[in-house]
């Protein structure tokens, strides 16, 4: 495919963006209507700033798409922020603006990412004129690469990572994949196997740092809610499948019917990725003759509750601390998997379908260390979770494991800064010589 070919693609793409520009309010409305966007805010999606930008000389933009993205650079960001170099931080989701909120509130400027299109990402750059961007592991948007390359603005990803079908799908347009990827003046990719890939599609630059969520901090939680839903739960046996999507729900109760005469008060928590899906949910737990408990609604749990339905934002490290034994979802029915890591932090049995390609290296560290097991169907899944329910040294083996890995994977961080350092340095001696020219009333 020839380097012709590819300009005319991205010249297309432009045209199209052009085209649909005018009618992209309808679409960003409806999505406002379904709580998938902040509807006071939507003049951001068109690059309209929501603030001033900051009376610095020094300015980074750092973009995360959703919540998973969102979390594993927050203690990235925390280490950039500082008096010196001003952090303009965007994100996808209505969901991540409000982690944004929870945990750099004071520190960030947070703005929803511009629309993949010309006069969104210009007015944007316009208005905020960063000195470097920062962009979270997979997100590659033609338009506001080529745009911040005209600018000359350095681009770097960082948590970096390529699943199987991105690759594939890149790999079959190369000259299209080199002319954007060829504007990125850094790649810091999670694993040697995505740093491998990212430079055979073009870019110059890679540098292999290890998975950045592995640096995190385990999720909060609010010590109250968690005692009153410890002394609710008692000594009930507990199980959950969590990040949970389309058919894994019906699997997991599945197997709450089957091992409930094994495992008397057997309690099941089912934490869904998408909350939207909760009425639905309900719905078919209920018909299959479950008592359900939304915690939503701030149901109570009765001894004879079967299923915790947790259909709360944020509250992922309540549900963790309820269990020793966690499937992980997107994995079974779904494709791609979901972060383990959350779960192996707080010292959780890990149990997962084998489609976990977006986590390859952290699911290859913990089977081979023995903190997760892969299973096929409803039936491997039933007989791993009875088994982890009847042994206690198998599972806590496993919880044990689980917590080693993380530790055994953290220093991500750090070898992340390191590959910054030479784009942030002369960002931050910018920041202190204007400082220093203000205070002596330069003008």
């Amino acid at each position: 495919m020839s380097e012709r070919w590819a300009r005319t693609a991205l010249a297309a793409y432009q045209r199209f963006g052009l085209l649909a520009y005018p009618l992209l309010g309808a679409y960003v409305g409806w999505r406002a209507t379904r709580g998938k966007e902040d509807p006071q805010r939507r003049r951001e999606r068109y690059g309209f700033a929501g603030q001033l930008r900051p009376d610095t000389r020094s300015l980074v933009w750092v973009h995360a798409a959703s919540v998973g993205e969102t979390a594993a650079v927050v203690p990235l960001v925390q280490r950039i922020a500082d008096p010196d170099v001003a952090v303009v931080m965007t994100t996808g989701t209505v969901t991540s603006a409000a982690l944004v909120d929870d945990r750099l509130k004071g520190l960030v400027i947070h703005q929803y990412v511009p629309l993949d299109m010309k006069p969104s990402v210009a007015r944007f750059l316009d208005h905020w004129r960063p000195d470097l961007a920062i962009v979270a592991e997979s997100e590659i948007w033609p338009m506001t690469m080529l745009e911040l390359g005209r600018r000359r603005i350095p681009q770097v990803l960082v948590n970096a990572r390529l699943s199987d079908r991105s690759f594939r799908r890149w790999k079959a347009a190369p000259s299209l994949a080199e002319a954007l990827f060829e504007n990125l003046s850094h790649v810091v990719a999670q694993s040697d196997v995505d740093g491998e890939r990212f430079h055979l599609l073009g870019a110059r630059a890679v540098a292999v740092a290890g998975n950045l969520k592995a640096d995190t901090t385990p999720p909060p939680v609010d010590p109250h809610a968690l005692q009153m839903m410890k002394v609710a739960v008692g000594s009930r046996p507990v199980w959950a499948a969590i990040s949970t999507h389309a058919g894994e729900e019906a699997l997991a109760a599945t197997v709450h019917e089957t091992l409930k005469g094994n495992h008397p008060h057997l309690l099941t928590v089912i934490i869904p990725r998408h909350v939207d899906r909760a009425d639905e949910l309900e719905r078919e737990l209920v018909q299959r003759g479950l008592i359900v408990a939304r915690r939503s609604r701030g149901d109570s749990l009765a001894a004879d509750t079967d299923i915790l339905l947790g259909d709360t934002m944020g509250e992922m490290g309540l549900y963790l601390r309820l269990t020793e034994i966690a499937f992980i979802g997107k994995s079974l029915t779904g494709q791609g998997g979901q972060n383990p890591l959350e779960a192996a932090m707080l010292g959780t049995a890990i149990l997962s379908g084998r489609y976990v390609q977006n986590f390859r290296d952290a699911y290859h560290r913990l089977l081979t260390n023995g903190a997760a097991r892969l299973v096929q169907d409803a039936a491997s899944l039933c007989e791993q979770v009875d088994q982890l329910l009847s042994e206690t040294p198998v599972r806590r083996r496993m919880m044990t494991a689980g917590s080693a890995t993380v530790d055994e994977m953290r220093g991500a961080l750090d070898r992340t800064l390191q590959a910054l350092d030479p784009f942030l340095r002369p960002l931050r001696l910018s920041g202190r010589l204007d400082s220093r020219e203000k205070a002596l009333g330069a003008p």
